[in-house]
């Protein structure tokens, strides 16, 4: 059996993402990830190719403006982002997509490059016109607080607003937890979940159907025992 292993450096973020790759909260330090992979071993996954897109992209935008805020709170807009985290493309394809004039799909292209969340990634010339392809400045955007301060949980309620009547169906997996947890071991976990997340974005991308990922940890108001209560004691 042959097994590789490699060492990477990267920088990650505690954060909550939406479906437009959208996230939130701090900046932890750099850490080193040792990942191991078999190449022959009977019992081993092939990991699908990874997608990558048709123009350069940084890892990730930090912005936290008010224009940059209320340019991401928009379906429109947010669908945009969502398809160019796929490939570069037109104001003219990004139309025929999402079913809508023209004109009103380059004014929310304009917004969004004015905000800094997007931008003319390379242009092609076509008889007397230029086409220009737009690409998102970031693989994730980063945000310090929710776009609509009057909802808190706008990024859940947002990707939840999507799901399909028949999001329960053969492919629809959904889990909720609850554990008291030493704060500690949450940051910890939450990197993983980010990992994750990003894992998801590097799927190949093919068929007919958008798939939405939502996965986060968050303070409850359940019960919980005390430390210094003991579980042997006996009830009076």
């Amino acid at each position: 059996m042959v097994t590789t292993c490699r060492v990477k450096r990267v920088r990650r973020r505690h954060r909550l993402d939406n479906r437009s790759g959208i996230a939130v909260h701090s900046v932890s330090p750099d850490h080193w990830i040792a990942v191991s992979s078999s190449t022959d071993h009977p019992e081993s996954h092939s990991r699908p190719p990874i997608h990558e897109l048709d123009y350069e992209v940084k890892a990730e935008v930090v912005v936290s403006s008010g224009s940059q805020l209320k340019a991401v709170a928009d379906d429109t807009r947010s669908d945009i982002m969502n398809l160019l985290s796929e490939r570069a493309a037109t104001v003219t394809q990004l139309a025929a997509v999402l079913d809508k004039p023209k004109g009103t799909v380059g004014y929310h292209t304009k917004v969004l490059e004015d905000a800094g969340l997007v931008r003319v990634v390379r242009t092609n010339k076509v008889r007397a016109m230029t086409e220009k392809y737009y690409g998102r400045t970031g693989r994730t955007i980063v945000f310090p607080r929710t776009p609509k301060p009057d909802d808190p949980m706008w990024f859940v309620n947002d990707a939840l607003k999507h799901a399909r009547p028949d999001a329960y169906h053969e492919y629809g997996k959904f889990t909720s937890r609850v554990a008291r947890v030493p704060a500690e071991h949450i940051e910890a976990f939450t990197e993983r979940i980010m990992e994750l997340a990003e894992e998801f974005l590097e799927l190949p991308r093919g068929g007919d159907t958008v798939f939405g990922f939502l996965a986060g940890v968050f303070t409850t108001d359940h019960p919980a025992f005390d430390d210094d209560s003991d579980g042997d004691s006996a009830d009076e």
